[in-house]
């Protein structure tokens, strides 16, 4: 018997193993950056087109996206950073830099445009300038006269929103702190920002930042009290500014009340004449007028009630609530002046809250009621004092209230007659 030879196995395809190409990797090399870039420079620092010409054109030669922190080192100081904020010695440095010119609004200015530009042309270099901002400000202890060049620079890019104010937290260290360094960059970072805004842009971009709850922070530990913050920014010229960090911190303190109001509306534990007896202190510690306050008192009520039920069901709620209250806002409201500006703040929330607005007639004559606004503010209010905010809307409601009110008065002219 014979044997089937075994079967072979079917043959392999064969493949040729091809070796992966490796990307070549380029060294990182600023210093030649730094050098070529300078011999591309004009050494006459007063022919500022030609200097910009060579900046926007050369972008894809010199690789920016790569070496944009030593581009901005260029532009900035001149030459590259060292560790330690040493600026190295390289062929020479850039003559149009923010360093090399005058410590002048002019000059500054004119550098500042250059670097505007060219981050309009080329996008991705508005995040690099922050990103070597935040590095450069760690060393303005170390530039001595420049330093004062630089502040007036970051005053025109924050105020021009090419770099967000949230730079100047890099000042934040203790180092810098303490040697009064940071006190006074910042210093003058905001007077070049009010060369350029407002102060209620300036306010408005410290504010959006969280910047504004941070002023004491530039200040040496043994100085950080409102007074010194006034009598140093005052000195400076900045009184503007000192006045807009008291009217935040009053702001915040008023935020304060006005929470602490709602919790002892909304407790059931206090009584009107704690709640009256709380507001005094607060009036006697922060000297408020009674035009302060009120409107605080206000809020607070209406942060306190759940105000979700049914629309018929507001009405009730109104009632209910002034009829516990009532005398708080009666000790609160005792001259013409202060009833009107209670009526114009029912009147704000009314229009801004849909839900209270068909009940502007009912809180006004709860109001009266209870001796908190008197006829003859409520017939000023609806002939002269309105807000323009639903005016139309809420003078046509009130004026069977206004006419009954007039038709007292009459009466009681009469009788006294």
């Amino acid at each position: 018997m014979s044997t089937q030879p075994a079967a072979k196995p079917p043959a392999q395809p064969q493949f040729k193993l091809k070796q992966r190409k490796r990307e070549a990797v380029t060294k990182y090399e600023p210093e030649a950056f730094r050098d070529n870039l300078l011999k591309l420079i004009p050494e006459d620092n007063t022919d500022f087109e030609k200097y910009t010409s060579i900046l926007e054109l050369n972008e894809s030669k010199f690789d920016y996206k790569r070496y944009a922190e030593p581009l901005f080192e260029i532009l900035i100081v001149g030459g590259l950073i060292a560790p330690g904020g040493v600026i190295e010695d390289g062929p020479r440095r850039n003559p149009f830099s923010i360093f090399s010119g005058e410590n002048t609004k002019e000059a500054v200015k004119a550098r500042v445009d250059i670097m505007n530009k060219l981050i309009r042309r080329y996008k991705y270099l508005q995040r690099k300038l922050e990103e070597t901002l935040e590095h450069v400000l760690q060393y303005v202890n170390k530039f001595g006269d420049d330093a004062e060049k630089l502040a007036r620079a970051v005053g025109i890019f924050t105020a021009t929103q090419l770099v967000p104010i949230t730079v100047l937290t890099n000042l934040i260290k203790e180092h810098l702190v303490k040697e009064g360094a940071s006190l006074q960059f910042v210093t003058g970072v905001f007077k070049s920002y009010l060369d350029e805004q407002s102060i209620d842009h300036l306010g408005s971009t410290l504010k959006k930042a969280g910047v504004d709850d941070k002023l004491l922070d530039f200040f040496p530990p043994n100085k950080r009290q409102e007074e010194h913050l006034a009598r140093h920014f005052e000195a400076e010229g900045l009184k503007p500014l000192v006045e807009y960090y008291k009217k935040r911190q009053q702001f915040a303190i008023k935020e304060q009340l006005k929470g602490k109001l709602s919790d002892m509306f909304s407790s059931g534990s206090s009584t009107p004449q704690e709640v009256a007896t709380y507001i005094k202190q607060q009036v006697q510690a922060n000297s408020w007028s009674e035009g302060d306050v009120i409107p605080i008192v206000w809020d607070g009520l209406v942060a306190a009630v759940d105000w979700s039920s049914r629309p018929e069901q507001i009405e009730a709620q109104i009632n209910k609530q002034l009829t516990q209250w009532g005398k708080v806002f009666a000790t609160f409201s005792t001259t013409p002046k202060t009833e009107i500006a209670l009526l114009l703040k029912i009147q704000q929330v009314c229009y801004e809250d849909a839900r209270f607005m068909k009940h502007y007639r009912t809180i006004v004559q709860n109001l009266y009621k209870h001796d908190v606004v008197s006829d003859s503010a409520i017939i000023y209010w609806a002939e002269k004092g309105a807000a323009a905010q639903g005016k139309t809307v809420f003078v046509k409601q009130m004026e069977p209230f206004v006419k009954w009110l007039k038709e007292q008065e009459e009466d009681e002219s009469e009788e006294d007659e």
